[in-house]
């Protein structure tokens, strides 16, 4: 009689390491590399090629910053052909699912779509997870798009410092639409905005008194506003903040862009409301190349830009004086011990250059 007990074979177990692995090492070029060698990738649209450029970029070691910066000169000619799209919302919104779900209705189109996630960094250890990737997996294989994680680094609004410069690599590499996601709605999303050309907040409905957390000035920056989860039971909520905030809308003074901002919904995880969306961006985009505040705003970016660049390379320039970095510590003892205050600390520190 034969046993009721019986051990089936189980599956093989997948190997841990990608058996692709040794194709792609093979095939991956020395890590000290010339600036043609960046360029040429960039041109060619190698993705591996313009993720180790984005790596180069955000390199903060001083032997790298003179290529890094060669290689955004180089790049610029090629760059500012894209529709950049600034993305926030309260945490726990759905950005990375709406991000996904709207990618992919984008690349869908047409388009080839470049992904620039902040991830937070930790406070104590300056690390980030930079799990993006994991939760956008069908986005991540997509062949028309480009997901690049990176850390905030204690960056204001969620931005990660050389987020700009990243836009324009992506867009020298043939990405025609860029979407930037911030951490998450705070006091300085003025970052985000002053490199995108649209801005998109994603709301919840239903969430009150936790909606206190954005201010006015977050909900006039905005060009659109998506009620996110309209789905299932939310669908009714969703159109009750939907009517709450296009009501609201029409208190804030008229735009410089002379757009009218909307509020729409969304579900990310049914996909709808995603062609009304694409539509919204597209009527700002024909309005504003036509009336001139497009180009006129991408200016004042430069400029905004150029200005930002000037405080990293000072701050930069005095914690790298061997001057500084030697007295520094000195002077830190003192604050603490209460020989002397922070603003003379500062002013003698200053001095030294």
């Amino acid at each position: 009689m034969d046993s009721a007990l019986k051990v089936n074979k189980g599956i093989p177990r997948p190997p841990e390491v990608n058996p692709r692995a040794g194709d792609i090492l093979k095939k991956r070029p020395a890590k000290t590399m010339d600036l043609s060698t960046y360029l040429d990738g960039i041109k060619n649209r190698d993705i591996s090629m313009l993720a180790q450029s984005i790596t180069l970029i955000e390199s903060t070691r001083p032997e790298d910053r003179e290529k890094a910066h060669e290689l955004i000169s180089a790049c610029l000619p090629l760059s500012g052909n894209s529709v950049r799209i600034g993305i926030t919302g309260v945490p726990g919104v759905g950005k990375s699912t709406f991000i996904e779900t709207f990618g992919k209705h984008i690349t869908d189109s047409g388009h080839r779509l470049a992904v620039l996630t902040i991830d937070p960094s930790s406070e104590r250890s300056k690390g980030s997870i930079l799990g993006d990737k994991t939760r956008m997996e069908t986005l991540a294989n997509n062949p028309h798009a480009f997901i690049r994680p990176s850390p905030s680094g204690g960056s204001l609004g969620g931005v990660a410092r050389k987020t700009r410069e990243a836009v324009l690599l992506c867009e020298a590499a043939g990405f025609d639409t860029i979407f930037i996601e911030t951490v998450g709605v705070g006091q300085s999303e003025t970052a985000v905005h002053s490199m995108t050309d649209f801005f998109l907040l994603l709301m919840l409905a239903g969430a009150g008194d936790g909606l206190q957390g954005i201010k006015r000035g977050i909900m006039e920056m905005s060009d659109l506003l998506v009620i996110n989860k309209a789905d299932g039971n939310n669908v009714e909520k969703a159109l009750q903040a939907r009517t709450l905030y296009q009501g609201a809308l029409r208190l804030f003074p008229p735009s410089p862009s002379s757009w009218i901002p909307t509020a729409l919904t969304a579900s990310s995880m049914e996909g709808t409301g995603m062609e009304k969306i694409l539509g919204s961006i597209n009527s700002y985009m024909n309005l504003t190349r036509c009336n001139g505040y497009f180009h006129k705003k991408r200016a004042e970016q430069a400029v905004y830009w150029m200005r930002e660049s000037i405080n990293d390379y000072l701050v930069s320039r005095f914690y790298d004086n061997p001057r500084i970095k030697k007295a520094l510590p000195v002077m830190e003892q003192k604050v603490k011990e209460g020989q002397t205050d922070s603003f003379r600390a500062a002013s003698e520190l200053l001095d030294l250059l």
